[in-house]
């Protein structure tokens, strides 16, 4: 049994990129993991001040809900990730969580698999390029962890549209059995 951290970043409620979520984390505890789903939809993250005190505290000095996310991060085996993609990248509140998440860099983190989730209006699936290069470069400073899987979920753009898209739900679903 591995320890998943499902982080939701869309605000959109009944977003796509949540919908996708929702399967992976069905797939995980199907399989018998521990799942938390955590949506940012109510949280307050501040960004990034760039002090670096958090290199030597292992925890940031901004007083919001990005100290107690970044704890779940460094204790969750798996951490997955979903995003909307707006202008061909991730989200603006994915990217401020993970650098926010700046404390981990020198702690004894926990993850070794990290999985991307994300829904795009774009049909094209080279749309989540720009997310899944970004991710990837904050992979990098974790040299025990790597990228385990990627769901597109493109050409999707009302909210809930990706439930026309079953092969790509039943893929997220698929990979949260196999973490």
């Amino acid at each position: 049994m591995k320890n998943v951290l499902i982080i939701s970043t869309s605000l959109r409620t009944g977003g796509n990129s949540d919908l996708l979520a929702d399967a992976f984390a069905q797939g995980a505890h199907e399989a018998g993991h521990a799942v938390e789903k955590l949506s940012l939809r109510d949280k307050t993250i501040q960004f990034c001040k760039g002090c670096l005190a958090c290199q030597k505290t292992q925890r940031c000095v901004i007083h919001d809900d990005a100290n107690s996310i970044v704890q779940k991060m460094k204790d969750a085996q798996v951490l997955v990730f979903a995003t909307p993609i707006y202008y061909y990248e991730m989200c603006g509140q994915m990217k401020t969580l993970l650098d926010r998440a700046n404390p981990l860099f020198s702690s004894d983190y926990a993850f070794r698999h990290v999985y991307l989730l994300a829904s795009a209006a774009d049909s094209a699936e080279s749309a989540v390029d720009g997310a899944l290069n970004g991710l990837k470069g904050w992979i990098s400073c974790f040299p025990k962890a790597r990228l385990a899987g990627v769901v597109r979920g493109v050409g999707a753009t009302d909210p809930g549209d990706i439930r026309t898209h079953t092969a790509v739900l039943d893929a997220a679903r698929t990979m949260g059995s196999q973490v």
